[in-house]
């Protein structure tokens, strides 16, 4: 089994022109490809690990992320599932794609928790995000890009395709702004700023934020919405 760690790019990497025409196609307009050969991506049939991501946003609708500035309605919850739906069925076709041009590849869904105990997926999108440029991680420990603010849902799709990656983001924008923070109904964002490599700890208690959406939100989706603090960042807006 090679080791991703091992495998470079090369100088002579460039976009390939039919993944720009692929995105252009299905209307993807922020994208990248993230260096993962220090993470531990998932692996494919065989046990092989991936050294690179092809990272993409799909954009919310802004006057539904708006109209959540109080708590989550109907109608995020269900442009919530069908951007999901949406990004699954992007990702699963660019993992088709990649396969056919020959390289490894491995779609990761778009929202998945694995992990019950520590309230985790198997990957972070946003670790695919930031190492291929998309945007940086704000207060309330979501990716902010600078076309759409936080208002996005994320795919990733782990390969061997010789891409350029990044360049990765290495620090946050968000300046003084703590609104997400203030805006947090069951006070699991710290405040701090986020860096690369910090765990989610120094910014979030993940098991406030999920206990709150269970005990208030259960109707939307079994309390895995909220979107309060998205919707108070003044990026999106």
């Amino acid at each position: 089994m090679r080791d991703p760690r091992s495998e470079t790019p090369g100088p002579a990497a460039a976009v390939p022109a039919w993944l720009v025409e692929w995105m252009v196609a299905h209307g993807i307009s922020l994208w990248g490809a993230a260096d993962l050969r220090e993470f531990p991506t998932p692996a494919d049939a065989t046990g092989g690990r991936f050294p690179r991501a092809v990272s993409f946003a799909v954009r919310m609708d802004p006057g539904i992320m708006r109209s959540i500035r109080n708590g989550p309605n109907r109608a995020y919850a269900d442009e919530y599932a069908g951007v999901n739906d949406r990004i699954n069925a992007l990702s699963a076709a660019l993992e088709g794609e990649i396969r056919g041009q020959g390289f490894r590849a491995l779609a990761l869904a778009a929202s998945e928790r694995t992990d019950e105990e520590n309230i985790r997926g198997d990957f972070p999108h946003k670790t695919a995000a930031t190492r291929a440029g998309l945007g940086w991680i704000g207060r309330h420990c979501q990716l902010v890009t600078r076309p759409f603010g936080p208002w996005v849902r994320l795919g990733t799709v782990f390969t061997d395709l010789p891409l350029p990656c990044g360049p990765a983001v290495e620090e946050g924008s968000c300046g003084g702004c703590a609104r997400c923070v203030e805006a947090c109904p069951a006070k699991a964002l710290t405040g701090n700023g986020w860096s690369p490599g910090a765990p989610r700890e120094e910014l979030l208690d993940a098991r406030a934020c999920d206990a709150w959406k269970k005990e208030h939100y259960r109707q939307y989706h079994g309390g895995h919405n909220c979107g309060i603090c998205s919707a108070a960042c003044p990026f999106g807006r």
